[in-house]
């Protein structure tokens, strides 16, 4: 996920698509709060941090 970073613009899209109930606050990366997003997403999407981490390495 250390690459998240350079990468995210295009992936939030893709996990919005696939994850239509997400909003633009819920996928907006801010340098510093990268866990208190991946925190969001585990709670919205209803999995754990290695789902998370495995659904947004195959976008």
């Amino acid at each position: 996920m250390k690459d998240l970073k350079k990468t995210w613009g295009e992936q939030k899209q893709h996990l919005k698509l696939k994850f239509a109930a997400l909003t633009d606050t819920e996928v907006l990366f801010l340098e510093g709060k990268e866990e208190e997003m991946m925190t969001k997403l585990q709670i919205k999407l209803g999995k754990t941090r290695q789902e998370l981490h495995q659904i947004i390495s195959a976008l």
